[in-house]
């Protein structure tokens, strides 16, 4: 593989803003980002590629050194915004904690382990559940790691903020998926508190970060769907998560910053909101499964932008050539029009192949 780009492209947090907004119909070149990317292939490409010792993060200290080497990682791959968030375990963040799951990780690149939240019944099931929960204060937030990546981030390149999981996700893993599903009919008011308390609380962490240097914007996750539908009645979404999203969005844009929503799954029935109601400035997270992402480009074209779209599963399973050509294809037909960034359809997971994540920014570098 020719990896010519690894260092090359200069970042442009500005460009991409511009593409975003729908406002650069001739972009300078194809721009890529990502949700994240997993510790493992991160720390492959680190030692493999990029030829330099990765340190694992136990104190201050190697964690600053941490952070320098994800920052040198995303540059030389040519992002041009580094996304912080919950997936940095060092990172700033607002913890739930509840119940889970552990069993082995069996990915190419196999981390200590995976865990599942329990789904039927979790930590919060009642009104003595609620009042008990060690609820987590935004007041306790230390955004060093926010403050020390602006300083040292390189000319031109951005941030992307996100201190927590999503509105939706915290709730349904505090309560049980299907407890949550009960709940909605029978303890409404439950409901409600729990939506009310994570919403406060996540909302008055995200302010913290008005104002930080080379913010661009947020980059929230909130996992609403799966491969058929939403995860619960869309009118039960509209209800409970949607206005916590649109204070969050609103926040954003009273700050001149920018609203980037990543949900998984069939949110066909919720995109209008997504639209009108919230006005995020981009949608995140495809499967051609569902929807592939030159589908959507067409139906919403002109209305947000998109990021992302290379369908996870052909990036995991494709050889070289086939996946060369559904790269191009993809970024062929999607910057047509003003408002596409290449990526995973979802994250850059430690079951995805390095090379083959390489190919898809090599295939982006080469376009013209």
């Amino acid at each position: 593989m020719n990896m010519e780009f690894l260092g090359r492209i200069q970042p442009d947090a500005d460009e991409l803003r511009d593409i975003l907004l729908l406002s650069r119909s001739k972009p300078s070149r194809v721009h890529i980002g990502e949700l994240h990317i997993d510790r493992e292939v991160a720390k492959e490409i680190t030692e493999k590629i990029l030829g330099e010792k990765w340190i694992e993060p136990v104190d201050e200290a190697t964690q600053k050194k941490c952070l320098l080497s994800h920052i040198r990682l995303w540059q030389r791959l040519g992002f041009d915004c580094l996304r912080l968030g919950s997936a940095f375990r060092f990172s700033a963040s607002i913890s739930f904690p509840t119940r889970y799951r552990e069993t082995q990780d069996t990915a190419i690149l196999p981390g200590k382990n995976r865990r599942w939240v329990e789904e039927n019944s979790a930590i919060i099931n009642s009104w003595e559940d609620f009042e008990n929960y060690h609820w987590p204060s935004s007041e306790d937030l230390d955004l060093w790691p926010f403050e020390f990546t602006a300083k040292n981030l390189p000319e031109g390149m951005g941030i992307w903020g996100c201190l927590s999981q999503g509105f939706l996700e915290t709730v349904m893993f505090l309560a049980g998926y299907e407890n949550l599903c009960f709940m909605l009919y029978d303890k409404p008011d439950l409901v409600q508190a729990l939506f009310d308390r994570v919403g406060d609380i996540i909302m008055k962490g995200n302010e913290q970060l008005a104002g930080l240097d080379k913010l661009i914007g947020f980059f929230q996750g909130d996992d609403m769907g799966f491969k058929t539908g939403t995860l619960f009645p869309p009118e039960a979404i509209r209800k409970y998560v949607l206005p916590w999203h649109k204070k969050l969005a609103d926040f954003a844009h009273r700050n001149n910053l920018l609203y980037v929503l990543h949900s998984c799954g069939k949110t066909d029935d919720l995109m209008e909101g997504f639209i009108t109601d919230v006005k995020i400035d981009a949608k995140h997270s495809f499967d051609d499964g569902i929807m592939p992402v030159c589908e959507f480009k067409k139906k919403y074209d002109g209305r947000l932008a998109v990021i992302g779209g290379i369908d996870v599963d052909k990036l995991c399973r494709l050889e070289e050539k086939e996946l060369r050509r559904y790269v191009r294809r993809v970024i062929e037909e999607c910057t047509q029009t003003p408002g596409y960034v290449l990526g995973s359809g979802n994250s850059i997971a430690n079951y995805v192949p390095v090379d083959n994540f390489l190919i898809m920014i090599e295939e982006g570098f080469r376009f013209k």
